[in-house]
């Protein structure tokens, strides 16, 4: 989709903090850092929500979230994760995403995403 957010920053068409990038998916930082290491997943392929990603995809973007979860728990010294997924009207950009987020409402951190872009880099 041409004015889809998402889909420009998995093009290179805009700036990112990549964390994880395949053939399929994208990751990196959310720039409204909900917490420390907010991490987004996406596909490369443009899928409006969840409902329309093939079983495999939706497995494969499991996938990605089990590679990329202890990289941000054991980098980031946090201890717990949650995943999140909107559908519908809580869903801010309409192109599938999953959240990564460590320790939410649990520990709040106080590192700004460039420093947490700093210490994740290293492991592309």
């Amino acid at each position: 989709m041409e004015d889809c957010l998402f889909c420009k920053i998995a093009k290179k068409e805009m700036e990112s903090k990549i964390i994880y990038e395949d053939e399929e998916f994208l990751a990196f930082l959310d720039l409204d850092q909900e917490e420390e290491g907010h991490t987004l997943i996406i596909p490369k392929k443009h899928f409006t929500d969840y409902h329309e990603l093939e079983k495999e995809t939706f497995y494969k973007l499991l996938e990605v979230a089990k590679k990329i979860e202890p990289i941000l728990m054991n980098k980031l010294n946090k201890t717990a994760m949650t995943l999140l997924l909107n559908y519908g009207d809580s869903q801010a950009i309409k192109h599938v995403h999953l959240h990564l987020l460590p320790n939410f409402r649990y520990e709040k951190g106080t590192k700004t995403i460039e420093e947490v872009y700093d210490i994740l880099k290293d492991e592309k």
